[in-house]
């Protein structure tokens, strides 16, 4: 029923008469060919007439067809990371359900034969037991990155800290993340997007740049939400077109904050580190409730 109900508001009863008045005129113009063709007969100016009106309407639904299927730049790309979020969920969630399940299955049968096995078969049922207790963390690590499920639970504060806790553990990077205020109440879309640019901007910086500091900062502003993010690595040149330049990462992070009619700015050199500066406005609903309140 409600499929039904979806596919009469998408039919549109002009569009439909139009169709089939440009059908019937094509069909007459053909018609009206054949019969001057048969009889050799010299074409009047009704024809001709026919003729241009029949090859205008089919031009005006050239067009129409044309502009009904084109995507604009911004509509694909927010179609592109919204399923690039799904996808990610999904995988997480394989990771997270079947293949955790699995590992913890074998870990209790690496369990029940380290109690049952002569002693000396016991280090390497310790062997296989630690093997498998350091594939299961990095099962539980990548779900974590995939799907960060604390972002609706904890917030984006404890979020970004048990991410950036998890991803440098065991490298030399000497980081802080500072939150000047509260972080609760932001909009569910624009917390993904600055947990994503963090998470790019650490990989990016483990892969590339070498640093030893790194400074994490949010904050509230009365514009919106600013995010900052500052190492003391390597440093590059950034592309003025990081997609035509083969920094995806970059060009990603771009069009996150470009999709919440936000900004980003990329500041780096060869040697001097980088600094990633990134502003979310607030939405108009946030903005209402804000003054709210204040008033209040």
């Amino acid at each position: 029923m409600l499929s039904s109900l979806n596919r009469f508001k998408l039919w549109r009863p002009g569009a439909a008469l139009l169709r089939g008045l440009t059908a019937l005129l094509c069909l007459a113009s053909i018609i009206a060919n054949l019969a001057l063709y048969l009889y050799a007969l010299p074409m009047p100016a009704s024809v001709l007439i026919l003729h241009i009106v029949a090859m205008l309407s089919i031009g005006w639904h050239l067009r129409h067809w044309a502009r009904s299927i084109a995507l604009r730049p911004a509509e694909l790309a927010d179609r592109l990371l919204k399923v690039q979020e799904s996808e990610r969920q999904r995988l997480s969630r394989e990771l997270h359900d079947d293949i955790g399940q699995l590992l913890t299955a074998a870990k209790l049968q690496a369990d029940w034969l380290q109690r049952r096995v002569p002693g000396d078969l016991q280090d390497h049922c310790s062997t296989l037991r630690s093997t498998l207790d350091d594939t299961l963390a990095n099962v539980r690590d990548v779900s974590a990155i995939l799907n960060p499920r604390q972002l609706s639970s904890l917030g984006l504060e404890a979020s970004l800290r048990a991410h950036l806790l998890r991803t440098l553990e065991n490298t030399n990077v000497h980081w802080s993340l500072e939150c000047r205020q509260r972080l609760g109440g932001i909009p569910e879309d624009m917390a993904i997007a600055a947990f994503r640019i963090t998470q790019e901007a650490v990989t990016n910086m483990l892969r590339h740049a070498s640093a030893h500091n790194l400074v994490v900062c949010i904050q509230r502003q009365p514009e919106g939400l600013a995010l900052s993010i500052s190492d003391d690595g390597l440093g590059f040149l950034p592309a003025s077109n990081p997609a035509d330049e083969g920094q995806c990462g970059m060009a990603g992070m771009l069009e996150r904050a470009a999709l919440l009619d936000g900004t980003l700015s990329v500041s780096s050199q060869p040697g001097k580190g980088t600094r990633i500066d990134a502003l979310f406005p607030w939405p108009p609903r946030t903005l209402e409730r804000a003054k709210t309140n204040n008033a209040q």
